[in-house]
């Protein structure tokens, strides 16, 4: 018993050394690693040693120049054509007697929109019947002053009288009859009835109406009626004062509807000439076709504009690093050597921003996990 349980000490024994001798190679080894610096200082420059961990995360780039067309992107909405839409208003105050289109009527231009009653062209019916039952009589008065001169029987000064009195009269009926034709009797208005025939300018819809058949319409300065066709819009995007260098006539823009997913694409046909004093913008207009309906007056949306193509740098957004109020970037000027370099950054495109100083085409630089050399 004795001897079996001295064995057993013994064996104990060497498994104890065992595990210390194999407790002792383990720390030394922990302790070789831990001797290898991930990243060391000399100077202004980064090195990164052979067994530097940040060797297996860091990735390095090439940057190169390119061409490049900034995006420019705008709040914008929906408008009417305004040389599309027509603000219909009686010429005179007076009673709706009729209303031949309703609101969402489609309308041919010449057909007729409603009926007025108005007092006041009854007068002016009657203006015009006197003018020309006076030139009538002046006339044949000056006919008759012809016929007496020529015999011999008329004197020289009659006949200019009669002269005079035609061109009086004549002038005044032009006058009755321009009168009419600006109240719309020419349109099918019943003068002597004084009723007043209101025809469409337009082809398009009916898309506002303020009155209804019976009611009494007694601002002539207001519009009863709106007529817009709608087959072409626009969609007018302001623009900043600070923007204006980049703009130009004909420019590409893509527009991002909140009604629809899918954008549309156009061009710019007309940047305003006057900035708005309140907003110190500038209206940018892009002309659509719609005769699908899809756009219509008053959607909100997005535009964004290319701006002229120049050559320039773009760098990931990955590869800027923050440092302070300042942006930079780490560049390799010895392989696994860095130099931190300040950028001066333009418009970010995507996911890539361009670079306006700090870089120089054909160095190489951290475009990923850049961070973690920014202690």
């Amino acid at each position: 018993m004795k001897r079996a349980t001295l064995t057993k000490l013994i064996l104990l024994g060497l498994l104890g050394l065992a595990a210390l001798r194999l407790y002792g190679s383990t720390a030394k080894q922990e302790t070789a690693v831990e001797d290898v610096p991930s990243l060391v200082h000399e100077g202004d420059l980064l090195r990164i040693p052979d067994k530097s961990p940040l060797r297996r995360s860091l990735v390095i780039a090439a940057i190169t120049e390119q061409s490049i067309a900034a995006p420019i992107t705008l709040p914008a909405l929906v408008e009417a054509d305004p040389a599309r839409l027509v603000k219909v208003t009686p010429p005179l105050a007076g009673r709706i007697v009729s209303l031949n289109k309703q609101l969402g009527d489609e309308v041919k231009a010449g057909e007729v929109l409603f009926t007025i009653d108005a007092p006041d062209m009854a007068q002016a019916g009657a203006d015009n019947a006197k003018a020309q039952s006076a030139l009538s009589l002046a006339q044949r008065n000056l006919a008759r002053q012809h016929e007496l001169a020529q015999g011999d029987i008329a004197a020289k000064r009659d006949v200019e009288q009669a002269q005079g009195d035609f061109d009086s009269a004549a002038a005044e009926a032009a006058r009755a009859a321009a009168r009419l034709a600006q109240l719309g009797a020419h349109g099918g208005g019943n003068a002597s009835a004084g009723r007043i025939t209101v025809r469409s300018p337009i082809a398009g819809r009916v898309v506002e109406l303020s009155a209804a058949a019976g009611g009494y319409w007694n601002d002539a300065t207001a519009s009863l009626m709106t007529i817009a066709d709608l087959s072409k819009v626009f969609i007018s995007a302001n623009a900043q004062e600070k923007d204006l260098a980049q703009l130009y006539v004909g420019q590409q823009a893509s527009v991002k509807l909140d009604a629809w997913p899918a954008p549309v694409t156009g061009q710019v046909r007309y940047i305003g000439e006057m900035l708005d004093a309140d907003t110190r913008t500038i209206k940018v207009r892009l002309p659509f076709d719609n005769h699908d309906g899809h756009l219509k007056p008053g959607m909100f949306a997005e535009a964004t504009l290319l701006a002229r193509p120049h050559n320039g740098m773009l760098v990931p957004m990955t590869a800027v690093i923050q440092s302070g109020f300042a942006s930079r970037a780490f560049v390799e000027v010895k392989p696994w050597q860095f130099e931190p370099r300040e950028l001066k950054l333009g418009a970010q495109i995507g996911e890539q921003v361009e670079v306006l100083s700090g870089l120089k085409s054909g160095e190489r630089i951290v475009t990923k996990d850049g961070v973690l050399l920014n202690d």
